[in-house]
């Protein structure tokens, strides 16, 4: 069941590939994979037809409004609804107390439960939901949440990890103890430390006694916000049997069912999460119903009527989940030769009013932390903190910007210290094939980092500064490097369906999400090449709970990893099936036959062929799908339960990058502009190279807006200052250097194809490389985010005057 050509080794899988070959001369080895065709949901796009949750209208559809705190710690004393219940068009109003009697506290989160979905006794952030309206219409529900009265005992609030680790700092959850958490989780008795991880590898104190030189350093990172282009919308209602249909804009459908059955006491299997068609950037943050649980509260009020909840642009701010804020130090012993021999990492992350997924946050990043290095003693401290501001959350890059902030900048510290080329002290202590983390304890596999670098350094030095121009006096020019690495979270894993139609046409049957990453296209681009089908011949079915089989969430960039190996599964599963059909027709044997656009060709015979549509018309005259299903499952090393036998061997996906950059800095003004970015990743097997092209360039643009001006602003009254896009400043098209993206291929052994995921890599590196570039136009160190004007003349002052090294 291969084409006609010959066969040749393919070195990256250790298996047989096959290779077409037309007219004598070899072609293209794919014939979808690695091509950049176009986005599959372009035409629905340009053309306004493309559905997205706000577009969604039902019968009978209330709407909703959330009354929210004012106050960032507070005991909730009275909540006065009588006269929002008295205005024309009110259907419901809830409380948090009313909700939590009924579902014995409602508490929700994974993998710690300490979040009410509407507070009940205290608020712990200004933005807190504490009651809701649902009413016929926005604006009477409106009318009516603003009417409602509530009276607070105001508590005293903390908004700095440095305040909440405090030994007599108030308690912001004194039953910390008490919620139902995952065993994985170490919480602190009596403290505002809500998990707390430590990472071992060899002896550090050895390694610090062994080191000619320690550096330490001391990096911060700033509170900031995924804004998505579309706010998040959500439609629940309550059935008269029990069950619930929610429709969302949501990153992880499964994973908010899962949620829903938790907070509520009830079976999956009575929960429906249905996905529209288009999510309008997700990034992390609508994630298992974030800022949405309120609604399904206002819908189990309103009985049996649907309730649609969409948030405003304030709302996002100052009731979502964020970026976390950091405090990273680093502790790093370094042999004369620019060896690195050892690092302590303490890695403090601010987790706000509720964990969210800050202990899984949390653990990548500890992971993360040492870099991509090879480092003999090493040891690692992570703390979740909470503090009285809105949740942080899952975010692009998933805590791993953050600590390549740290340890790249700090590599250039070293570098500088002790004369080595910051290329050359990278190339000579970055992992390699076969080497074993020191803090994941499992084995590097293509490793495509080296060439990352290489790539980055390379085309600076080509392009330089880009035009010539003349530059007015007190403006510096410098260029700088990083480079990074992140994983994808195991054990995970993913199931997919393909139904194929008797026109010869396949639909995709998965629960990943189309949010504008493109991987509708890629996952069809697989079907395509596997059952050798036209792409245009294709479709993803949007994601429904209760038709579309499993997977955990569109993040942490395993789709392609993940589902795109479930999806080539189903593809290979009608494969099969296909080919014993037609060789049966055609009355040769399935081994003779190649299929190509549809059509099935007898190699023994190249003019007797068959279309796929004629395959069932033949074998099912009545009609009939052909279904394949795929599974895939990837365990982490040493955790393979010893009932099962995995078909692959446990490797984590590794991801790989490297960013340069070329800058100009006034130094009289302290405004910085951006003129150039390189930026190499390892995509293992590029799918569709403009796909991936596309992901570099928007994470490079993402990661320069949280680098040099992104930041909540938090008030002493621990209000969000700046929630609106008026005074949250995010890139726009006039900050966007030239971007040069750059795609390196280091097969994986278990990816589809080889490929491996790309989006989340592409924020990691380019904060530290814009630092490193600024100290080497200016000869300053900036060490916290963002880098804003102010940092920098700041630290031109500081070294006039001698304060900096």
């Amino acid at each position: 069941m291969k084409p006609c050509g010959e066969d040749i080794p393919n070195t990256a899988s250790g298996k047989i590939s096959f290779r077409p070959i037309e007219h004598g001369i070899m072609v293209d080895w794919y014939s979808a994979i690695g091509k950049p065709e176009k986005r599959v949901d372009a035409i629905d796009k340009v053309t306004g037809q493309a559905q997205y949750a706000d577009d969604i209208k039902l019968t009978g559809m209330l709407y909703g409004k959330v009354k929210r705190s004012q106050l960032p710690h507070a005991k909730i004393l009275r909540v006065d609804t009588s006269k929002a219940e008295k205005i024309p068009g009110v259907r419901g109003v809830i409380t948090g107390k009313e909700f939590s009697l009924d579902y014995d506290d409602a508490l929700w989160g994974n993998p710690l439960r300490d979040q009410p979905t509407l507070a009940f006794d205290r608020v712990r952030y200004a933005g807190e939901p504490v009651a809701a309206v649902a009413a016929t219409t926005e604006e009477a529900a409106q009318l009516a949440v603003n009417l409602i009265d509530i009276d607070y005992e105001p508590i005293p609030s903390l908004l700095t990890v440095d305040d909440a680790m405090e030994d007599n700092a108030p308690v912001i959850h004194e039953a910390l103890l008490d919620y139902k958490r995952s065993s994985k989780l170490h919480p602190m008795k009596g403290t505002n430390i809500c998990d707390h991880i430590e990472l071992t590898n060899g002896d550090i104190g050895e390694g610090f006694r062994e080191a000619d030189l320690i550096f330490e350093d001391r990096f911060t990172t700033q509170m900031a916000h995924h804004v998505p282009l579309e706010c998040r919308v959500a439609i629940v209602q309550f059935y008269a049997d029990g069950s619930i249909s929610v429709w969302t804009s949501d990153q992880s459908p499964y994973g908010a069912r899962s949620l829903l059955a938790s907070a509520l006491r009830i079976p999956e299997s009575k929960i429906r999460v249905i996905i529209p068609p288009y999510i309008g950037g997700g990034f992390g943050g609508k994630l298992r119903l974030t800022g949405l649980m309120c609604c399904v509260a206002l819908a189990w009020k309103a009985r049996y009527r649907p309730v649609k909840l969409v948030l405003t642009r304030e709302e996002e701010f100052i009731s979502t989940t964020t970026r976390h804020s950091s405090v990273v130090t680093l502790r790093t012993g370094i042999k004369k030769d620019g060896t690195i021999i050892s690092r302590h990492a303490k890695i403090v992350y601010d987790t706000g009013a509720y964990a969210d997924r800050g202990p899984t946050v949390l653990d990548k990043a500890c992971l993360a932390a040492i870099g991509p290095y090879k480092i003999p003693h090493v040891k690692v401290e992570g703390y979740l903190v909470y503090t009285n501001k809105p949740p942080g959350g899952a975010f692009r890059g998933y805590g791993i910007p953050q600590v390549c902030w740290a340890h790249e900048s700090q590599m250039d510290i070293i570098a500088d210290k002790l004369g080595i080329d910051p290329l050359t002290i990278r190339l000579k202590n970055i992992v390699e094939e076969g080497y074993v983390s020191s803090t994941e304890k499992t084995e590097h596999h293509a490793v495509g980092l080296g060439e990352c670098l290489k790539k980055v350094r390379e085309n600076i030095a080509q392009k330089g500064g880009g035009a010539k121009r003349v530059k007015k006096r007190g403006v510096k020019e410098g260029s700088g490097i990083a480079c990074g690495y992140k994983i994808s979270r195991t054990p995970s894993g993913a199931n997919a369906s393909i139904k194929l139609n008797a026109d010869g046409g396949a639909d995709i049957l998965v629960s990943s999400v189309e949010m504008g990453q493109g991987v509708n296209t890629i996952l069809s681009q697989i079907v395509s090449e596997t059952l050798g089908i036209p792409l245009n011949s294709i479709r993803v079915v949007a994601a429904d709970t209760y038709t579309t089989p499993f997977f955990p969430a569109s993040t942490s960039s395993r789709t392609t990893f993940f589902m795109g190996n479930a999806v080539k599964q189903a593809a290979e599963d009608i494969k099969e099936q296909l080919f014993a059909m037609a060789g049966n027709i055609l009355e040769t044997e399935a081994e003779n036959l190649v299929l190509e656009s549809g059509t099935f060709r007898d190699k023994t015979n190249t003019q007797r062929t068959l279309e796929v549509s004629k395959v069932l018309e033949l074998t099912y005259a009545g009609g009939i799908n052909i279904l394949g299903h795929g599974s895939y499952y990837h365990y982490k090393p040493g955790q393979v339960p010893p009932h099962v036998k995995p078909t692959t061997p446990p490797a984590l996906c590794w991801m790989y990058g490297a960013h340069g950059v070329t800058l100009e800095i006034d130094t009289d003004t302290g405004q910085i502009h951006v003129l150039r970015v390189a930026a190499a990743h390892d995509v293992g097997k590029a799918i569709n190279p403009v796909t991936c092209e596309g992901q570099i360039e928007g994470g490079v643009v993402q990661g320069m807006g949280t680098t040099l001006f992104e930041e909540m602003l938090v008030g002493e009254g621990g209000d969000i200052l700046n929630p609106s896009l008026a005074d949250y400043k995010i890139p726009v098209a006039m900050d966007i250097p030239e971007i040069s993206p750059m795609v390196v291929e280091q097969a994986h052994r278990e990816g589809p194809y080889g490929a491996k995921g790309v989006g989340e890599m592409t924020t990691v590196p380019i904060a530290p490389a814009i630092a490193n570039a600024i100290y080497n136009a200016i000869g300053v160190r900036i060490k916290d985010l963002p880098i804003n004007q102010e940092r920098i003349l700041k630290a031109l002052k500081e070294k006039r005057q001698g304060k900096q090294e």
